[in-house]
């Protein structure tokens, strides 16, 4: 019978040691918040779990070993070591103790450890509050170093040259720790080693020592790093010799251990030391391809128990990995790949952008356009193999200027490969019919009444006024914005959207798009159990700043169980779907989901004390029941007509609804909004806010989260303009005398 090795951490950083264990004939377990994280698609058994959640870690872990018994756990590149240690202690399996494991995790305990035991390292003070900080910089002296105690890539991490700068560092720190527990430290001139080792029965072999290169500062990025190191012997002990009391400061007893090591005038001193094997793409690439040591493998066969074999080099050549930073801006198509693949000596090219992404400029590793791997002979040798390659792989990239929507559609219209055809009148009349696609059910005749009914509707100016601004903003509960309008929920980039773009990505492009042009996102569930989780995470990525919804499942403790995740991530409000009771795709997944009763509604809206939506109200008489059973908002809705054939439009029936629940509740609407103008007839008729699906859909597809942010951002000016030749100095002022119903062409009556 095959053993069982947990691995915590899905991310391509952690594909190798996956991959290792299942050629060494193992059966691997791997857990990961995100279910399409490219580990997950290794796993033999892959289990949506954050790699922070130690307890609930614990709890699967256990739960996985009554049906597989488990042989071991680890982790590389990550900061998972606590995690690991929990589940390890709790299985009694190989690893060290949990509160060693916090102390290589938490920079401040872990500086407490390095200066209990003697081991050099900067002096430092712990700070939360600005007031602690600039108490920090008085006592510290300029410069000095902030950074989370909790986080890692670099990411928080600023150098701070006089109080000045102190305000904005705190600012960008803060924004970077979970915990909002920061620390303050000496700055350490010189060179940096990044050095990893493994610990076995106490005794600790050093396997890989590389130079790291830092840049664009007042930032710490990492640029490349080269292995072996080119610092003479003498430094490189130095270096070693202040790890290993660092390890054994920490009680890395077993296992292994990874060391961020300055060498500095007062000698070599600790940076940081973390209880897992590196990242950057060191000891999965960089160190066993010039040494041929498999770390990997050694990794597993400690977390089994067992001696690693096979740790002495075997040869020396020299392989460096150099980050792709590209200037800032919208990637516009990425050319030369496989012709960069091709040359001696590349070895692996890393891209973490894509067409549409936007690129910023660095101030983490992880902000970054892409890293390559490359060997040589000799460190000339492998640079020049790294020019050749910069030469061959082109990214293009639009500038901030350049992004349009006729750009933003050209993009879109590239990757979603007929599955929308971005037409430049988005009025569904082109549009592939039923389920997948982005089209409407049957005919798209739905989808099609929803722009006619809004067309149906005209403007009546008034320009005799001192309007020159217009003011747009208004509240969602307790949220301001700068426009009533957000993004409508829609999932599926498989389902929808042919997988132009991943569902994560796409969710993080909506929800960071939305929040830069001060508004907010719906994020959607969908047919298989767990997509829910993804709208979540990226909301949670983002202070929670959007409302999740829900599919009506037919068990209502499994709605519950989604309100309570997104009330873990401080979301604005919650919903549910209620128009997704026969949707194909719910069927296809096997997805129990049906209606819900008045009972159903108050249990479930009760259930939570944030405010709850109801989305795809088309009557008058379930607005009516909406407001009985408690919820705080209605959408409506016909699913951008992928509900039913042959629905009316959304505008049609929005002043029937109004006039029955106007002042009790706030009314959302969505379906073939499009422009400035759409948002204003709405408003008039009486709606408080507008979301919009597809285009926004389009515009993240094209051009990420600057896609949308672009597309909103001119949906205001277009307001604006609107409002302008309105007469409307804000959305207060917007009423039904500003339009007209037509029929045909002809007035049937003034709205009054």
């Amino acid at each position: 019978m095959k053993k069982t090795i947990m691995i915590i951490g899905g991310g391509l950083l952690q594909v190798p040691v996956i991959q290792t264990a299942q050629r060494m004939g193992l059966q691997v377990i791997v857990t990961d918040y995100n279910p399409n994280a490219i580990g997950m698609r290794f796993a033999d058994i892959p289990l949506v779990m954050s790699t922070r959640d130690f307890e609930g870690s614990v709890r699967v872990a256990k739960a996985q070993n009554e049906l597989t018994p488990i042989s071991g756990v680890l982790t590389v590149g990550t900061d998972a070591s606590m995690t690991v240690a929990a589940v390890a202690n709790a299985l009694n399996l190989p690893g060290i103790k949990f509160e060693d494991a916090e102390a290589a995790t938490n920079k401040i305990k872990m500086r407490m450890r390095f200066k209990e035991h003697g081991v050099p390292c900067p002096n430092f003070l712990p700070v939360w509050s600005l007031a602690d900080a600039k108490k920090a910089c008085m006592i510290l002296n300029f410069p000095v170093v902030i950074k989370p105690s909790d986080n890692m890539g670099a990411r928080g991490v600023m150098r701070i040259d006089d109080k000045t700068q102190l305000g904005d560092a705190f600012k960008f720190a803060k924004s970077a720790s979970p915990s909002g527990e920061l620390i303050i430290e000496e700055y350490m001139e010189g060179p940096e080693l990044s050095i990893d080792a493994v610990i076995y029965n106490g005794e600790i072999t050093f396997t890989g020592i590389a130079d790291r290169i830092i840049e664009y500062p007042p930032y710490f990025v990492e640029t490349g790093h080269t292995m072996p190191s080119q610092m003479n012997a003498e430094q490189q002990e130095w270096a070693c010799e202040v790890m290993r009391r660092g390890i054994r400061a920490l009680g890395i007893n077993i296992g292994y251990a990874k060391g961020d090591i300055k060498i500095t005038k007062k000698g070599a001193m600790i940076g940081e030391l973390a209880a897992r094997l590196s990242g950057g793409f060191m000891s999965a690439y960089t160190y066993p391809l010039s040494t041929g040591v498999d770390l990997m493998r050694a990794a597993i066969e400690i977390s089994l128990g067992q001696e690693p074999a096979n740790l002495e080099p075997v040869m020396n050549r020299v392989a460096i990995e150099r980050a792709i930073i590209t200037r800032p801006g919208i990637v516009r198509k990425i050319c030369g790949l496989e012709d960069a693949l091709k040359i001696p000596g590349i070895m692996e090219i890393f891209l973490n952008v894509k067409p549409g992404d936007r690129i910023v400029p660095p101030r983490s590793n992880v902000e970054k356009a892409g890293h390559i791997i490359a060997v040589g002979d000799s460190l000339e040798m492998a640079e020049r193999v790294v020019e050749i390659c910069r030469k061959t792989l082109k990214i293009e990239i639009y500038e901030e200027s350049e992004i349009t929507l006729e750009a933003i559609n050209l993009a879109a219209r590239e990757k979603l490969k007929r599955i929308c055809y971005v037409c430049k009148n988005c009025d569904g009349k082109d549009c592939p019919t039923g389920v997948p696609g982005m089209g409407g059910i049957g005919t798209g005749a739905s989808f099609r009444r929803n722009v006619e009914a809004l067309r149906n509707y005209k403007i009546n100016t008034r320009l005799i006024h001192d309007v020159t601004l217009p003011d747009t903003a208004t509240n969602f509960f307790g949220v301001d914005l700068n426009l009533p309008v957000m993004a409508a929920p829609i999932t599926g980039a498989v389902t929808n959207m042919g997988g132009a773009v991943d569902e994560l990505d796409y969710n993080r492009a909506v929800v960071e798009g939305c929040l830069d042009s001060g508004t907010l996102a719906f994020v959607g569930d969908g047919a298989t159990p767990d997509k829910y989780k993804i709208g979540i995470q990226a909301l949670d990525e983002f202070r929670g700043m959007g409302v999740p919804i829900f599919k009506p499942r037919s068990e209502n403790q499994e709605i519950i169980k989604r309100i309570r995740a997104a009330e873990k991530a401080h979301v604005v409000g919650v919903g549910m779907d209620i128009d997704a009771v026969v949707f194909k795709t719910m069927a296809m997944k096997n997805q129990a989901v049906g209606p819900k009763s008045l009972e159903d509604l108050k249990y479930l809206i009760s259930s939570t004390g944030i405010p709850f939506i109801l989305k795809g109200v088309m009557n008058p008489r379930d607005a009516v029941m909406a407001v009985e059973a408690g919820a705080h908002g209605i959408v409506i809705s016909n699913h951008g007509g992928r509900v039913l054939d042959e629905m009316a439009g959304t505008m049609d029936v929005l002043e029937d609804i109004i006039r029955e629940v106007k002042g009790h509740i706030r009314i959302l609407v969505d379906g073939g909004f499009r422009t400035g103008v759409d948002i204003l007839k709405a408003l008039a008729m009486g709606a408080d806010f507008v979301l919009i699906g597809r285009p926004i859909a389009i515009a993240a597809v094209g051009m990420g989260s600057r896609g949308v942010t672009h597309y909103i951002n001119n949906l205001k000016k277009d307001l604006q303009q609107a409002m302008i030749l309105t007469g409307c100095k804000d959305i207060s002022e917007i009423s039904s005398e500003i339009v007209k119903k037509m029929n045909n062409g002809k007035t049937l009556y003034t709205v009054s």
